[in-house]
C-alpha cells in the first residue's frame, strides 16, 4: 500500500520556516485540478480610524480598486500555479502624519511550478513578490503595522528524491529580501535546506531536517543553524497537520552565539461542505523588526524572540452567504540590544499584538460578490512609538470572469 502514496512522500516543500516563502498558515498541500484563467477585478471603501499608528492618531477614508488573475493546470507530470494581483490605495483624506503622498500602488505575485522529472524525481519552484502598504501578518515578518509600503519576494527552489519505497528527500535553496523606505528594516537573506522524509504510513510521514540560514542588511548581519524533526500526518482526505521542532544555533555579527529552541506547526482542514480553517504556531529567534527606538535612541537587538499564533475559517451560512473571520497573536521578547553609535545595552523589553478579523461574503449571482469586514487590532508595547489600537472597516464587491 505505501507505493501508492510515493507522491505524498516527496510532494511537499521540505520547508515551512522560512517567512517570505510562504504564508505561515501553508501546509504543503499542493493543487488537485486544473482550474482555468479567471479575471476579478473589484473595489473596496475603507474606514481606517488610525492610519499611521506612529505619532497622533489619525484617521482616513479610502478606496482600494484591483484587478487579479489566476489559473491553476495539473497534468500527470507538472503542475502550474499562478496568481496575480495590481491595484491602488487611494486616499479621500488628506493625510497629515502619512505624508504628502495619497496614492499607494499594491501588486502581488505568485508562481508555483511543480515538475516530475520521471518517477524518483521531483522540482519545485516556488515564488512570490508583493509591494505593499500593509503588512500581512501570515507572512511572519513585522509585528504592528508600519507606515511606509514594502517590497517582500521569495523564491523557494528544490530538487525531491525518492530513495526507496518509503524514503524520500528534499534539497533546496531559497533566496528572499524585505525592502522599505527605511533602510535599517531592509534584509536579505538565502537559505540552503535538506529534509529527510520516511513514510511510516499511508497517512503519516516523519520528517528530519537542516536548515543553513544568512541574513544580511544596513545593520547587524546574521546566520542561524536549524535542526529539526518532525511529522506531516493527514487526519482525513481533507485534513492535514504538520509540525516539526528542533534548535536554532544563532550567530550574531557584534553579539554573542546563542542556542534557542525552535518550533512551529501548521493544520489546514475542511471539516465538511460548510467549514473551513487554518492555523499556525511557530516559536523562534527573528531577524527582522531588530532595530527599535528607545527615547530618542536607536537599538539593535540580537535577540529577539517571537511567538506567533493565528486561526481563521469560513462557515457557509447559506448557498450564498459565507462569514469569515480570524485571530492573530503575536508575542515578542527584545533583549541583547546595543545603543546604534554608542556604547549604551538594553534588554528585558516586550511586546504584544492581537489582531481579530470578522467579515461576511454574499453571491449576488454567478459572476458578483459582494464582502464587508472589520478588522480591530492592539498593540501594547514597552516601545512607545509601536503602543496602539486600530479599527479598519471595509466593504466591496467583484465581478469574475
Amino acid at each position: 500500500m505505501i507505493h501508492r502514496n510515493i507522491n505524498y512522500l516527496i510532494s511537499t516543500v521540505a520547508t515551512m520556516g522560512f517567512a517570505c516563502a510562504q504564508s505561515l498558515y501553508y501546509v504543503g498541500d499542493e493543487a488537485q485540478e486544473s482550474l482555468p484563467l479567471k479575471w476579478t477585478v473589484g473595489s473596496n471603501v475603507i474606514y481606517d480610524n488610525n492610519i499611521v499608528p506612529i505619532g497622533v492618531k489619525e484617521e482616513a477614508w479610502s478606496v482600494n480598486p484591483y484587478l487579479q488573475a489566476s489559473m491553476t493546470n495539473v497534468s500527470p507530470q507538472t503542475t502550474i500555479d499562478l496568481y496575480a494581483r495590481v491595484g491602488v490605495i487611494y486616499f479621500l483624506t488628506d493625510l497629515t502624519n502619512a505624508g504628502a503622498d495619497d496614492t499607494f500602488p499594491q501588486a502581488r505575485l505568485g508562481f508555483d511550478l511543480l515538475h516530475n522529472v520521471n518517477s524518483r524525481v521531483r522540482l519545485a519552484s516556488r515564488n512570490s513578490f508583493a509591494y505593499e502598504f500593509e503588512p500581512d501578518y501570515a507572512q511572519g515578518f513585522s509585528s504592528p503595522r508600519g507606515s511606509d509600503p514594502y517590497i517582500l519576494w521569495s523564491s523557494d527552489n528544490s530538487i525531491g528524491y525518492r530513495w526507496t519505497a518509503r524514503l524520500g528527500s528534499y534539497t533546496g535553496l531559497t533566496v528572499g529580501g524585505l525592502d522599505t523606505d527605511n533602510e535599517i528594516a531592509s534584509r536579505f537573506s538565502y537559505e540552503l535546506y535538506h529534509n529527510m522524509r520516511y513514510q511510516l504510513t499511508q497517512r503519516t510521514v516523519l520528517v528530519a531536517g537542516y536548515r543553513y540560514s544568512d541574513w544580511s542588511g544596513d545593520q547587524q548581519d546574521s546566520t542561524n543553524h536549524f535542526i529539526t524533526g518532525g511529522f506531516e500526518h493527514r487526519l482525513s482526505p481533507t485534513e492535514i497537520l504538520t509540525a516539526s521542532a528542533g534548535v536554532q544555533l544563532r550567530e550574531v555579527e557584534g553579539a554573542d552565539n546563542s542556542t534557542s529552541p525552535f518550533a512551529e506547526a501548521a493544520y489546514s482542514a475542511k471539516l465538511n461542505t460548510r467549514v473551513t480553517v487554518r492555523g499556525f504556531a511557530r516559536y523562534s529567534i527573528e531577524d527582522f523588526d531588530t532595530v527599535q527606538l528607545v527615547g530618542t535612541d536607536l537599538f539593535q537587538y540580537a535577540d529577539q524572540q517571537v511567538l506567533r499564533v493565528g486561526i481563521n475559517g469560513s462557515y457557509a451560512l447559506t448557498p450564498r452567504l459565507s462569514a469569515f473571520g480570524g485571530l492573530d497573536y503575536i508575542t515578542t521578547a527584545f533583549d541583547d540590544g546595543n545603543q546604534l553609535g554608542g556604547a549604551l545595552t538594553d534588554s528585558g523589553r516586550s511586546e504584544n499584538v492581537f489582531n481579530a478579523s470578522l467579515g461576511l461574503r454574499a453571491t449576488i449571482n454567478t459572476a458578483l460578490t459582494g464582502e464587508c469586514a472589520v478588522n480591530f487590532t492592539d498593540s501594547g508595547s514597552d516601545f512607545a512609538q509601536r503602543e496602539f489600537d486600530r479599527v479598519r472597516v471595509s466593504a466591496g464587491v467583484n465581478y469574475s470572469f
